[in-house]
């Protein structure tokens, strides 16, 4: 990762852990509550339902003149008290407040009730219990746990979402930085030519036709550099279509690309009919140049290229490296390329696919590795 991609990483994996441990907080806090309360209750309906059974008792034994005895309780405290608030039975973890009828203290939940209504001489029934105060540590150490263990699988998926969500970032920054190399190296090469060709002239001081076609070929690559990222940089949309010869417009690319073509040597052939097509000319232009400089490009010294229009078609053969089968898909996208045979910066075909596809033309390829390329545009 650059820079850039890292701190666009660690921005999204930020705001990310923050607004979703805010959340699992604020959820783990709501939920926190909800359980308290429900635990509170449901310890109060059972230390009155202790109470319930303890006064149906003392009752029965009072009308059927039976000896009274009360019951154990696993989890509470029972105690019954007379008027004057001496204990007759049972017993009690804490002193009690009979001002109250329920209340926590200590971490002890006190009932105290008057449900005998004296039978037995019993006033009050007290009932003691901490297993609220313990089911509430449990359910608050479960909590702690979930939130620990979300937390946890969040940050995991925080970082997967965040490799995931700008790696389209982190694959475009890629290509962005091959795009410079790349264009640093296409620069380089006829720069160089240029300067090497302009020194050779000023130490002869007189005509050298190869040094002036070295000149005159290297400039062109200069320019074609410059077209493709003039035209991929601004708005070309409002140039109009008009009726033209596509033809015509082959003949003007051969003408442009002689000097290549004689200085790798390649034979190009040509079977021309009239072509009209209704394009804008600088597209036309771009369109030929494009594909006609990706064969010269392509192909080695000692070869043949065949040009071919129809009234409604173009096709272009070479007898080049060829591409291979796994890549005729990916050729279209910009800034790849299917080889580095010649440099380039893969922006060629993405332009010619982005005239195709502007005027509603139909573009196939065919090619195979080391035979060659075979690429027709039907223009109906």
């Amino acid at each position: 990762m650059n820079k850039i991609t890292k701190k666009s990483f660690y921005s999204f994996l930020a705001l990310y852990l923050v607004s979703s441990f805010l959340f699992l907080s604020l959820a783990a806090y709501w939920f926190y509550n909800s359980q308290v309360a429900m635990e509170k209750n449901a310890n109060f309906y059972k230390m009155n339902h202790t109470a319930d059974l303890v006064s149906a008792k003392v009752i029965e034994a009072h009308m059927h003149h039976t000896k009274f005895k009360l019951d154990k309780f696993r989890r509470e405290a029972v105690a019954l008290f007379d008027a004057n608030k001496h204990l007759l039975y049972g017993r009690v973890v804490q002193d009690v407040d009979f001002s109250k009828d329920f209340y926590m203290k200590d971490g002890i939940f006190t009932l105290v009730t008057q449900r005998t209504a004296g039978h037995l001489h019993v006033k009050y029934i007290v009932i003691q219990s901490d297993e609220c105060v313990k089911n509430i540590q449990v359910i608050k150490n479960k909590i702690a746990y979930a939130v620990i263990i979300t937390a946890f699988l969040i940050i995991i998926i925080a970082v997967f979402l965040s490799y995931i969500f700008l790696k389209p970032l982190k694959d475009k920054m890629q290509e962005i930085e091959d795009f410079v190399k790349d264009t640093t190296h296409e620069l380089n090469t006829p720069i160089t030519a240029i300067m090497m060709s302009a020194s050779r002239l000023k130490a002869k001081k007189d005509y050298d036709e190869k040094t002036i076609k070295n000149i005159s070929i290297s400039t062109k690559q200069l320019y074609d550099i410059y077209a493709s990222l003039s035209f991929l940089s601004f708005d070309n949309s409002s140039e109009e279509a008009v009726e033209l010869m596509f033809d015509e417009i082959v003949k003007e690319d051969i003408a442009y690309f002689s000097e290549l073509l004689e200085k790798k040597k390649i034979q190009l052939q040509t079977q021309l009919a009239p072509c009209p097509v209704k394009i804008a000319p600088t597209k036309a232009k771009m369109l030929i140049n494009n594909l006609l400089g990706n064969a010269i490009k392509y192909s080695n010294p000692n070869t043949n290229i065949k040009i071919t229009t129809t009234k409604n078609s173009l096709i272009i053969q070479d007898e080049g490296i060829g591409i291979k089968k796994d890549k005729l898909n990916k050729i279209f996208k910009r800034f790849v390329r299917a080889n580095s045979y010649a440099g380039g910066f893969g922006v060629g075909l993405n332009i010619v696919e982005g005239i195709v596809n502007e005027y509603g033309f139909h573009i196939d390829i065919k090619s195979k590795e080391n035979i060659g390329t075979m690429i027709t545009i039907i223009f109906a």
